[in-house]
């Protein structure tokens, strides 16, 4: 356990995606196989279940540190996050420990056979053998709620390391079901997967945000479609077989079964760079009708009718099992428009139509229509340029349309975490509906460290009450929020959900009563929704 909160301590001192790649990768040369297992797994989301309640750690927490529990509950919005605040609060250990971290995953798993009592007697003796950072582990395998700042894709490319492996071929080794009860790393990681180079997507070509579009030259030597608002994907065909990748390099075949039908009409040796999007009627659903298919390993029969998704194509890189992303893009796009040209009506797969235009002027007009076809912008690509691997400035470029506002009045706020566990961050916003104030957003992005401390400075002055971590505070602060869609949601008050909010500006030059209404978000879901 000590080597893995090392590791964390690593992992959270730095914001560096080399240097949390290396204290991963020096933790898998370092650690014991079950060990390696179970960080795979905490830091892939295959928690252990919540084996006590919070409930019941807070109270054996204020306890064991001789508190009063109300002194426990002031100390816990402050913190911010349960686990820490119980690490902080409880005496020093009179006790060591070098047990692994298996071994702490194997006592958190046999506490939900105990009754109350044992439970308390193991997790206290526990919490006296564990240094703070480690009980602070330990908390968090307790809570279910092990959630650190990683993403799976780092864990992969430090283990590909690690193990000299490609990565690609291992992220399809950790897909699917398993959890460490049932693999040991071996199984998992080590054996050869004859599928993996078959299913083996190409890194995607990822664009830069363009503000000067004059500036790219020539338009003639440009091509232009649609940014499509779902998510980004690579359908790979071979072998008679169908696997479907997201950028983020997770296989997402199994969640989209309406693709596998294209087993049947595209060639072996296939590859296309595409949108997934919920589709219907010859238009994009919004992202809300998309994101419920999101993270589900199987899908109902209801939800595939009112959901149903096609692959929007924009881009062809294997052919005929010939690699041709270093052929010009107008040359793969016409290979691309003829395959898709021969397929029934009904195949889940369309071509992303390009966009004509003579002039950056004409273009920029084309752009302002983006909302209307479902679509968040243009694309930009240079028509001689390669596919590339990776974030490169030159070819390929995003011209988004500008988001959507809202001004809004700040009611509620709570603190943040990490670094800005000491400042409220987290704000609630409401508009006005009639002579009251119905919330509607909350956001906790877009303003600068000296903008928040200001606001945390304002919030301890002005608490009208509190409600656990969340306080309430006097309309008096009016923020001009951005968003990227909305959509009507029957689960909140006012009606509404917002995709993508966050705060633009702080608006001190406007008064709280000229803040908009309800009234005007409901014409903007009539007119975006």
């Amino acid at each position: 356990m000590k080597r893995f909160a090392d590791l964390y301590t690593a992992l959270d001192q730095t914001t560096k995606t080399t240097v949390k790649v290396d204290a991963l990768t020096a933790y898998f040369h370092a650690a014991a196989d079950a060990d390696k297992l179970w960080c795979i797994a905490l830091f892939t989301g295959r928690r252990p279940k919540r084996s006590v309640t919070t409930t019941l750690l807070r109270a054996w927490a204020a306890e064991q540190a001789g508190i009063p529990a109300w002194l426990f509950e002031e100390c816990y919005p402050i913190v911010g996050d349960l686990a820490e605040t119980i690490a902080l609060v409880l005496p020093p250990n009179t006790q060591e420990s070098d047990h692994s971290l298996s071994h702490w995953v194997t006592v958190v798993q046999g506490l939900r056979d105990q009754d109350e009592g044992a439970r308390r007697d193991v997790i206290l003796q526990a919490w006296d053998q564990l240094a703070p950072t480690e009980r602070f582990l330990l908390n968090k395998l307790i809570t279910g709620g092990f959630r650190i700042g990683v993403s799976a894709k780092l864990v992969t490319r430090a283990l590909a390391r690690a193990t000299d492996q490609d990565e690609a071929a291992l992220t399809h080794k950790l897909m699917g079901k398993w959890t460490p009860d049932d693999i040991n790393f071996k199984s998992l990681v080590l054996a050869d997967d004859p599928m993996a180079d078959r299913s083996k997507p190409y890194p995607f070509y990822l664009a830069h945000g363009v503000e000067d579009v004059a500036a790219l030259g020539d338009p003639a030597d440009w091509m232009a479609d649609w940014k499509w608002d779902g998510i980004r994907g690579q359908l790979i065909l071979r072998d008679g077989l169908h696997y479907l990748w997201s950028r983020g390099e997770d296989l997402m075949t199994d969640r989209f079964p309406e693709l596998a039908q294209l087993v049947d009409f595209v060639p072996d040796g296939t590859v296309i760079d595409g949108e997934v999007l919920a589709w219907q009627d010859g238009a994009p659903l919004s992202f809300n009708a998309l994101q419920k298919r999101i993270g589900r390993k199987t899908v109902p029969k209801k939800l595939l009718a009112e959901a149903a998704v096609i692959l929007k194509a924009y881009d062809l890189l294997e052919w005929q099992g010939e690699d041709i992303r270093a052929r010009p893009h107008a040359v793969r796009r016409d290979l691309l428009s003829g395959l898709v040209a021969q397929l029934p009506e009904t195949a889940p797969l369309k071509l992303s139509p390009s966009i004509g235009f003579d002039s950056w002027d004409a273009l920029a007009g084309i752009r302002e229509t983006a909302r209307d076809h479902g679509t968040e912008g243009v694309m930009i690509k240079r028509a001689d340029s390669p596919y590339l691997a990776g974030r490169k400035k030159g070819d390929w470029w995003k011209w988004k349309v500008d988001p959507l506002t809202i001004d809004a009045v700040l009611i509620y706020a709570q603190a943040g975490h990490g670094r800005r566990a000491n400042l409220f961050t987290d704000y609630t916003f409401a508009v006005w509906n009639g002579n009251e104030l119905t919330p509607f957003t909350k956001a906790y992005s877009g303003l600068t460290d000296a903008e928040f401390r200001q606001v945390t400075a304002w919030v301890k002055k002005n608490t009208l009450q509190k409600f656990g971590p969340v306080r309430s505070v006097p309309p008096e602060h009016v923020f001009e929020i951005a968003f990227e869609g909305i959509q009507a949601s029957p689960r909140h008050k006012s009606g509404v959900a917002l995709r993508f909010p966050r705060m633009l500006r702080w608006r001190q030059d406007k008064p709280v009563q000229e803040a908009n209404t309800l009234d005007d978000l409901n014409a903007l879901l009539e007119t975006y929704g």
